[in-house]
């Protein structure tokens, strides 16, 4: 969409004919919209509003000092410093463009009495304050506006105005509402998917509820090597805290399937070895069976823990990996995050022994 700043220009303006004529074909290069009520007779106050309200629908506003102080309103102030005073009032982005050597400036374009040069040192002064440029003759003024509105408008990107062709008709401007009240409702169940369950898993095992898994081992004694079946119970909460943090980023099966063996080997180990039958055996490979790792990824994918990674990989890697869901994420920070309880719950005798 082609958009087109409008530009105030303020200005004296018998003395800088020249000078505006300069810069109005600067700008209009530029694709700018010039504006500029100084031209106008500003004698009363409903003048004055309307020079406010051209001010207040421009997107830039520059001013144009040479050795002229202007016509004075009956406050005693110039209107060119009236403008730029209320330009900086509703901070609109303001450059001043300012004669480089006055004394060069003949006579008749320069304030005739000590009093009207007394009060445009005084608006220089201000004017100096803030971002301006200087210049000698029309040509070099027309020249350093150009490329001094071109830095402004970088540096401070205004609404600009654009053909009424160009704006959406009705139709589309409600069709662009519907589409985003739809983005707002996809976002809000996004938002609401990060931590709550899918719809239908209230009957599904889950949370503290048991479930019985089984394993093989191996024993190696003086009497030989033997294989072993055994059975124990985790709740779905310690077997998903057990696999989630792996799956951060993502895991491959293997990569899962070896985190759940080294935990059935955690759990038994101790109370195997306790087992007088086992009392001269070393144990290896641990094994959960292969039909209870199955269900526990149907089960973690069906309540919306896990779900396959869709990262992109080597042609080569055929490998199904998996990986936390927005909600699974949240399950497993509050399942394995440190609560400040269990710091708490340490006696003094604890803190001592683990300092120790």
């Amino acid at each position: 969409m082609e958009k087109r700043f409008q530009v105030f220009v303020s200005s004296t303006f018998k003395d800088l004919e020249i000078e505006r004529q300069e810069v109005m074909h600067a700008l209009l290069e530029l694709d700018c919209i010039p504006a500029g009520m100084e031209i106008f007779p500003a004698a009363n106050e409903s003048q004055w509003n309307l020079i406010k309200k051209v001010i207040d629908d421009c997107d830039y506003y520059i001013l144009i000092l040479a050795g002229r102080y202007g016509s004075i309103s009956p406050e005693g102030m110039s209107y060119t410093e009236m403008e730029y005073r209320y330009a900086l009032s509703t901070n609109k982005p303001i450059i001043a463009f300012i004669h480089r050597d006055p004394g060069k400036i003949i006579a008749d374009k320069t304030e005739p009495s000590m009093e009207g040069k007394a009060k445009l040192a005084n608006f220089q002064t201000l004017v100096e304050k803030k971002l301006c440029k200087y210049w000698d003759t029309p040509q070099e003024l027309g020249s350093v506006v150009s490329r001094s509105l071109v830095q402004l408008i970088k540096a401070n990107p205004a609404v600009g105005w654009v053909r009424a062709t160009e704006l959406a008709d009705r139709d589309a401007t409600m069709e662009l509402l519907r589409l985003r009240r739809k983005v707002d409702e996809l976002q809000s169940e996004l938002a609401k998917a990060r931590t709550s369950a899918p719809k239908g898993v209230e009957n599904l095992s889950q949370g503290d509820d048991p479930h019985s898994l089984r394993f093989t081992f191996e024993t190696l004694s003086s009497k030989g090597y033997f294989a072993h079946n055994g059975s124990f119970t985790l709740t779905w909460d310690e077997i998903f805290a057990v696999v989630a943090p792996i799956m951060i980023n993502e895991a491959s099966e293997l990569q899962v399937k070896s985190t759940l063996d080294a935990t059935v080997e955690e759990k038994n180990i101790e109370w195997l070895r306790k087992k007088k039958r086992f009392e001269q055996c070393n144990f290896r490979n641990f094994s959960l069976h292969e039909e209870d790792f199955q269900t526990i990824k149907i089960q973690l994918r069906a309540l919306g823990l896990i779900a396959k990674s869709e990262k992109s990989r080597s042609v080569k890697d055929s490998r199904t990996y998996w990986t936390l869901t927005p909600y699974g994420d949240e399950v497993m920070t509050r399942l394995r995050a440190i609560r400040c309880s269990q710091i708490e719950g340490l006696s003094d005798k604890d803190i001592r022994e683990h300092e120790e």
